[in-house]
């Protein structure tokens, strides 16, 4: 799978230029035409996690990936992207249209309760695809040519003018019923298998004491993945014969037994930075997969 995309990424990919203090400006947002990023002569849409939100309002047919799942779409479709689920869109038109926009999680820090991430369309299991006829088409065009004013105007709330107006579309998707023809990949299994093994190794190396390894099992891999633990278990079982959590021991193993030989840092802190709660815990651990104890294997 592709490395996740930054806005860095985004903008040299899509335009060949940078916004001035792009890496400055935590709260980011900009709202764009599709047919400007999509389309003949332009870099295709490749399946891999960003590190923003992205809201899209999709006319033409098409058919996109979102982390297990994909969905047909063909007429207009707004969808919502979050950082945590991987995506890729293929269009199956020749020329989509409709407009999307782009912000960081800290464009709405401290503005909404919860955040964005307790937003359904956002949540683990969430749907987030929404049909929408000519009518609901053009209300939320309407919106959309609202952000693109605003983002230009020298108003001096305009950020907050723009918050209000994706909530509502936010809140105007809330209203409706989401797509449900959603259907499993024919890969699917191998496509759940490569976002977790990116995921898992994604946390290592563990570079100082102070760093610490989080996703600890099976279930908070599939937080992360937006999918239900028993659904990333026997995805995982079915591409490698292996469980989850053999694969999460395995790579903990090898990171263990690097910072053991390569580090001297002390038990207690390679234990901290693999997220054991205490030493005796990593003991038992590495001498159940290994047959000895980390002392031992350092020695």
């Amino acid at each position: 799978m592709q490395k996740t995309e930054t806005l860095e990424d985004f903008y040299a990919s899509k335009f060949n230029w940078m916004p001035p203090g792009l890496k400055q400006d935590l709260g980011h947002f900009n709202v764009f035409n599709i047919e400007d990023c999509v389309g003949p002569g332009k870099q295709p849409v490749q399946y891999s996690r960003r590190d923003f939100y992205k809201v899209s309002l999709i006319r033409g047919k098409g058919r996109y990936h979102y982390a297990d799942k994909s969905i047909e779409v063909n007429g207009t479709t707004l969808i919502f992207f979050n950082p945590n689920v991987p995506y890729q869109m293929e269009s199956l038109c020749e020329q989509p249209t409709g407009h999307f926009c782009i912000f960081k999680d800290a464009f709405f820090t401290e503005h909404i309760r919860g955040g964005l991430k307790d937003l359904p369309m956002f949540t683990q299991g969430g749907m987030p695809a929404y049909v929408l006829d000519k009518k609901q088409d053009k209300h939320i065009t309407g919106i959309f040519e609202k952000m693109k004013e605003e983002l230009q105007s020298d108003y001096r709330f305009k950020f907050d003018l723009i918050r209000n107006y994706i909530m509502e579309v936010v809140h105007y998707a809330l209203k409706m019923r989401p797509s449900e023809n959603l259907y499993e990949h024919t890969d699917a299994n191998s496509r759940i298998t490569a976002v977790f093994t990116e995921l898992l190794e994604r946390q290592f190396p563990i570079e100082t004491p102070a760093q610490q390894y989080t996703l600890r099992s099976a279930k908070d891999f599939a937080k992360q993945l937006n999918i239900h633990v028993n659904h990333l278990n026997r995805a995982i079982r079915t591409t490698t014969g292996k469980t989850t959590t053999e694969h999460i021991f395995a790579r903990l193993m090898v990171e263990a037994k690097a910072l053991l030989k390569h580090t001297d840092w002390n038990i207690s802190e390679i234990s901290y930075s693999l997220g054991f709660e205490e030493p005796a815990h990593f003991n038992h651990f590495f001498k159940k997969l290994s047959s000895t104890t980390p002392s031992s294997f350092r020695s």
